[in-house]
């Protein structure tokens, strides 16, 4: 290989069953003695809020809880959890959930050390000083978030989601600890390991590549593709939710030091317009997309039928092989078609047009324009 890249990987990774009970000691080591507890309803309803809740009573920590957090975290969500850490003088955020309570922490990190609106934060170089630290303890196998240094939002104004990226958001420890992933029902274990599918192929095809990113993403696809059917017909298979959990940190990894493209941007304009859930948008969307870029990229393709375990003789053959397996994995899993969604023909348009407005647009491997989304949308239905 030649050329300069950079690598930053500014979260502490702890992995391990149990290792959700260190949160005290590992705030205690950060210089926290009052965190903000960022989670939702659902983290509340399986019960794993409870289990927290007592490790964080027993080492001593005084703490608040925000769980006013909505699927597809909103600009309101942000801004109503700076809010309340404000209001109990939080020095640090512990997010307890999934993609949502741990965006939207990310973002209430940024609203209290810097002011304004979370908007005024999108892209890339827009966070211009340290946020709350921030402990994140994963619940679901997909996002990833508690890797990543991306918090992605909606503007509830014009229902478009956005995405602040910045090493200084990302969390200074990830307890990631697989026994409390055994609760996600079989759709939402679905949903999130085709998130985290996502993230890996992504993250291994956007423009321009990072080779340590490649290793993550191709390690994950291997490790997804193997023990995301196994997740959803046993959740309590202990090494299947390992392997998803992994799986979805190292894609995680990769398409932070990456980027995702255009599955992503369609997915996050579904979820902005009709608040659909993430994973199913990027489910319904991966394997179009796909196609739509193979000419692009027949070669990574490839190597990622490679890290499937299939096998072929060409790498038109592999690419192709690819794609087929990705359809029918969400078969396998159970997950509904794009006509679930109950996409408004008169909401094409805007669907295409934000998807060519995303920040990750340009960093899909084939140019993509509002006629292309459009072209893509009619093929996906």
């Amino acid at each position: 290989m030649t050329g300069h890249f950079s690598f930053e990987l500014p979260t502490r990774i702890e992995f391990g069953p149990g290792v959700s009970s260190t949160v005290a000691e590992v705030l205690i080591e950060l210089g926290s003695r009052r965190p903000l507890v960022v989670t939702d309803k659902g983290v509340i309803d399986a019960g794993i809020f409870d289990r927290i809740k007592g490790f964080l009573e027993r080492g001593g920590i005084e703490f608040s809880v925000f769980s006013s957090v909505e699927p597809n975290p909103k600009d309101r969500d942000v801004m109503n959890g700076a809010s309340a850490a404000r209001e109990f003088g939080a020095d640090s955020i512990v997010a307890i959930g999934g993609g949502s309570p741990i965006d939207c922490a990310k973002g209430i990190g940024v609203i209290i050390t810097h002011g304004g609106k979370i908007r005024d934060f999108e892209g890339r170089n827009a966070v211009s000083k340290e946020t709350l630290p921030m402990v994140a303890i994963p619940t679901t196998s997909g996002t990833g978030s508690e890797v990543t240094f991306s918090s992605v939002i909606t503007d509830t104004g014009d229902r478009f989601k956005f995405s602040i990226r910045h090493p200084r958001i990302a969390a200074r420890v990830a307890l990631c600890d697989p026994e409390l992933t055994v609760s996600m029902p079989p759709m939402l274990t679905a949903a999130t390991g085709m998130d985290a599918l996502t993230h890996a192929i992504e993250g291994y095809t956007a423009r321009p590549s990072e080779p340590i990113a490649d290793a993550c993403a191709l390690h994950a696809i291997g490790m997804i593709v193997r023990n995301l059917p196994k997740a959803v017909g046993s959740g309590r298979d202990m090494g299947a939710r390992s392997s998803m959990l992994m799986g979805s940190i190292l894609a995680g990894i990769s398409f932070s030091h990456s980027d995702v493209a255009a599955v992503h941007c369609i997915a996050e304009a579904l979820g902005g317009l009709y608040d659909a859930p993430h994973g199913m948008c990027n489910a319904v969307a991966l394997a179009p997309v796909m196609r739509y870029n193979m000419s692009f990229c027949v070669e990574r393709y490839a190597r990622v039928a490679e890290a499937m375990g299939l096998r072929f003789t060409t790498d038109q053959e592999g690419a192709e092989k690819a794609v087929t397996r990705v359809e029918e994995l969400a078969v396998d899993v159970g997950l509904p078609p794009f006509s679930s969604l109950g996409v408004r023909e008169e909401d094409r348009e805007r669907i295409a047009e934000f998807s060519a407005m995303n920040g990750s647009n340009a960093s899909n491997p084939r140019p993509m324009k509002k006629e292309d989304y459009l072209a893509l949308l009619k093929m996906m239905g």
